[in-house]
């Protein structure tokens, strides 16, 4: 593997047990990402698996420090997320960006499509005003929406269409890491097809790295080049995709794989 655009280092993230109505005291510790060490390359496609709960999707959100993580470093290209004030974290959100399970959820009700991709490159001033419009007209197209859909609003789409908006929305700074957290778990079986042929589509042509969150092992083989299995915070095991899903070392792992395969026949 080509040298790491991403290094995680020893990550935990931690949460105290209280208890107590008036006078907390701490009883104990939900050790949700328990040192994990992982990384990836630019241009790849880093597939990030285990049941529910297991701690994935904590993991992936300390490494955006959307969660603070409670100990461990994060490098995305050389430099060190864990150390930025929220000033600086702010600027660097540019180069990486998140698109999450619910696309509903994630779009801002309030918002048309067009306020909706125009809002991150007016705060961070990336191009001047007057060019917006045929800007944001680009991404729609990009992502297979005509520019028609500007004016409409997130409950006027179907949920494979707010995916797109939601994947629109995450490439207008150009960034190049995405973290994807379960990002075709909430739509149709046909419209995961047409989403997972867009992320791939994107990332070649781009070379973006992806971080991938999903507990389909399916869609893991189909879109990643390595991937991660996690279970209680740590990381079980970690290879490429066709060796982790063909031949797997670890019992968890064969489980896991041996439920996909059940689910499918």
């Amino acid at each position: 593997m080509s040298e790491a655009f991403l290094q995680v280092e020893n990550l935990r993230t931690h949460f105290p047990v209280e208890r107590g109505m008036i006078f907390r005291r701490r009883i104990g510790t939900v050790k949700a990402v328990d040192g994990v060490s992982l990384a990836l390359a630019q241009g790849e496609i880093l597939g990030l698996v285990g049941e529910s709960g297991c701690g994935k999707s904590t993991l992936g959100r300390s490494v955006l420090r959307l969660i603070p993580p409670t100990e461990g470093t994060v490098l995305l290209a050389g430099r060190n997320l864990t150390q930025l004030s929220s000033h600086e974290l702010r600027e660097a959100r540019a180069g990486f960006q998140m698109i999450f399970q619910d696309p509903y959820a994630s779009l801002n009700p309030r918002m048309t499509v067009s306020d909706a991709l125009a809002e991150a490159m007016l705060a961070h001033r990336t191009i001047p005003a007057s060019e917006l419009p045929a800007r944001v007209s680009a991404l729609l197209e990009r992502v297979g929406l005509s520019p028609r859909c500007l004016k409409k609003y997130p409950h006027e789409f179907s949920g494979g269409q707010r995916q797109r908006i939601a994947i629109a929305r995450a490439l207008v700074l150009d960034p190049e890491f995405i973290l994807l957290d379960e990002p075709t778990s909430a739509l149709d079986l046909s419209v995961q097809g047409q989403v997972i042929d867009l992320l791939r589509d994107l990332q070649k042509r781009r070379g973006l790295a992806y971080l991938f969150i999903s507990h389909d092992l399916k869609v893991v083989r189909a879109l990643c080049h390595r991937v991660i299995v996690m279970c209680a915070g740590k990381v079980v095991e970690a290879g490429d995709t066709a060796q982790i899903m063909d031949a797997p070392r670890e019992d968890y792992t064969k489980r896991l794989v041996r439920a996909a395969l059940e689910v499918e026949a």
